[in-house]
């Protein structure tokens, strides 16, 4: 497994910032192999005022960034220590996996008194939920440790880029990259499609892993459990007919 590793400088202007996700991103499409991406997120410091004097434009090239980074055919883990604020947010709310070092603090992005309503906004809603969202933007402060634990906006607490490193491993070891954007689409729109039009979606998911695996098989027939070969052969049929 190779892991890229970027270390984001929170402090740095939004334009560099938004080119060096792009060439993150252009590395990681251009790799053959099964990869991982690991965010160290860096340089926040009390930075709550963001993204400050900067186009519309700048902002919809920073924002593209990061969703072109969070549909990304592998893994994706953020490292975050201390404060975490800005740009250093968005990453880390678009990210799969986010360890939290002890004496984190989750800053939210406030400009003369108000939320900016960048796409940090939309994540906290599909992390959330509405209702806790509105808690956290109309009358929230900033989220310490512990809380972020609670809330599910950080999924471990760890110190070092070897945990970090370690963690990517393991889940890109049970994920395969071809199929990690799909899972994250299906989560994703299970948040607000309604369940007809989410079985469609979901059969067409299904037929494809089965396709998948009895392709799996037929290349490595000894390695590939039989038992599971055994449900392909089964249920194939019936399941690619509903699709079709």
């Amino acid at each position: 497994m190779n892991s890229n590793i970027a270390e984001i400088d929170a402090a740095r202007p939004l334009d560099e910032l938004t080119a060096t996700v792009q060439a993150l991103c252009d590395e990681v499409e251009s790799s053959r192999t099964k990869t991982a991406v690991v965010l160290r997120l860096v340089g926040s410091g009390e930075r709550r005022q963001w993204p400050g004097d900067v186009s519309v434009s700048a902002v919809n090239r920073w924002e593209r960034a990061v969703r072109r980074l969070e549909k990304l055919d592998a893994i994706t883990v953020a490292v975050a220590a201390e404060s975490c604020a800005g740009p250093a947010l968005d990453l880390l709310l678009a990210t799969d996996f986010r360890i939290g070092a002890t004496g984190l603090r989750l800053v939210l992005p406030v400009n003369d008194g108000h939320f900016w309503p960048g796409m940090a906004l939309y994540r906290l809603v599909r992390h959330l939920g509405a209702q806790r969202a509105r808690q956290i933007v109309m009358w929230g402060a900033d989220i310490p440790l512990g809380r972020a634990v609670g809330l599910g906006l950080i999924d471990e607490v760890g110190d070092g880029i070897e945990e970090a490193l370690a963690t990517a491993t393991a889940l890109t070891g049970r994920l395969s990259n071809r199929e990690t954007a799909l899972r994250r689409q299906l989560i994703a729109e299970a948040v607000s499609a309604e369940y007809d039009e989410a079985l469609g979606l979901h059969l067409a998911a299904c037929d494809r892993e089965l396709r998948r695996l009895r392709a799996a098989a037929a290349e490595c027939p000894v390695a590939t459990d039989a038992a599971s070969a055994a449900v392909v052969a089964d249920t194939a049929p019936e399941l690619t007919g509903a699709v079709a």
